[in-house]
């Protein structure tokens, strides 16, 4: 039911940062992203409610922070310390309550790589 469009994406080296944005077209209940590497599932990294109510996998707590502006429709993903298995396309999600109105955006590159 929206239309999201992902930024932040890039090359960094290992240990270095990166701050992902997502713009969303309307507001949604819950928001976060996913990532995918080549030749492996689409796996969550993190999601937050309108109330800022979060939640990650555990491979990812710790190192990566997820918050959203309400005025803006958009999330953010600030990550630090990131490491070469964080290769992988990162895409937002966004959705209501029982999953009504789930929208994806086109995804946006990440490559940690000396």
């Amino acid at each position: 039911q929206v239309q999201l469009v992902e930024s932040g994406g890039g090359l960094v080296e290992p240990g270095g940062s990166l701050r992902l944005s997502c713009a969303a077209s309307g507001s949604m209940f819950s928001m976060g992203w996913y990532r995918q590497a080549p030749g492996k599932l689409r796996e969550l990294v993190a999601t937050i409610t309108r109330g800022g109510s979060r939640n990650y996998a555990d491979s990812m707590k710790g190192r990566f922070t997820i918050s959203r502006d309400n005025a803006k429709n958009t999330v953010y993903l600030q990550m630090n310390n990131l490491k070469p298995e964080d290769t992988a396309v990162y895409y937002c999600n966004a959705r209501g309550l029982g999953g009504r109105g789930d929208s994806w955006g086109q995804g946006t590159q990440v490559t940690v790589s000396s």
